[in-house]
């Protein structure tokens, strides 16, 4: 059997709804049958079915007192069906986008934003923005290929309460008309000098992300790889925060010295 037949024999008995339910109940606590089959609302027989299809598996094992828990290789495939369900969740959003310039490592940990709210709409957009620089306490980051100009203000609100401001631009970044202006009128110049402002740039960006420490949104390429803001994936879940913040601090190292004179309106 090569490892292609066994990878496949281990989809099939993962094909089914209530296999799937029973894996992530037993990822949050061991279990008999009979309790399962009152969680899920099914007939003991069909649970012990699947209990014993699991057990042949590889996925579960019984201890002396009939409880099952998940084994070491079904806790590690739980951690990789969340990719696929995002992905099956957003099969028709990757018709037309797909994950850019994002290096592979990031690929891999996809299903960290399967708990994840799908935004559509420039203006849901805005508002989702402005609600996450409201809500910061510790720090506002972002990856950017656009700057609207009514999020400045708002924005600014919370840096001058001591949030801080770490932000990544391409030098083809979307600077409407009276930016320049506004930033002076608002003494953002003193900000950064303050330290409270730190900026980063970037030759292209693909992916733009919009966070604070404790919510996230991040929106995808489309297809011919350009970034935009009319569709973006948000949540306040701890894995999808995280896969955000890592992608953002990769992007950071990985970006050059801010220069204000590349930048046009």
């Amino acid at each position: 059997m090569d490892h292609y037949e066994e990878a496949a024999n281990n989809f099939l008995e993962l094909s089914s709804q209530q296999r799937l339910q029973i894996i992530f109940r037993l990822l949050e606590k061991k279990s008999k049958v009979t309790s399962m089959a009152k969680e899920l609302d099914a007939t003991v027989q069909e649970v012990h079915r699947n209990f014993a299809r699991l057990e042949d598996g590889g996925f579960i094992t019984k201890d002396p007192d009939g409880y099952y828990a998940l084994t070491t290789y079904g806790k590690t495939i739980c951690s990789q069906i969340p990719s696929i369900i995002f992905l099956s969740q957003n099969r028709k959003y990757f018709e037309d986008h797909n994950f850019g310039d994002i290096p592979p490592k990031f690929i891999m940990r996809i299903g960290q934003l399967a708990n994840s709210t799908h935004i559509k709409g420039v203006a849901k957009m805005l508002e989702l923005w402005k609600s996450i620089y409201k809500n910061a306490n510790k720090y506002i980051y972002e990856i950017l290929t656009e700057i609207p100009l009514d999020v400045i203000e708002p924005k600014v609100k919370r840096i001058e309460k001591g949030v801080k401001f770490n932000y990544i631009l391409s030098e083809s970044t979307v600077i409407p008309q009276g930016r320049k202006k506004l930033l002076q009128k608002l003494n953002f110049g003193q900000l950064i000098e303050k330290g409270l402002v730190e900026r980063r740039m970037r030759k292209t960006i693909q992916v733009v992300v919009v966070l604070n420490e404790k919510e996230a949104c991040v929106s995808f390429p489309n297809i011919e790889g350009e970034p935009e803001i009319t569709e973006m994936f948000y949540s306040a879940d701890s894995m999808f925060h995280e896969w955000c913040l890592d992608y953002f601090r990769y992007c950071w190292y990985e970006s050059e010295t801010f220069q204000e004179n590349k930048l046009k309106e």
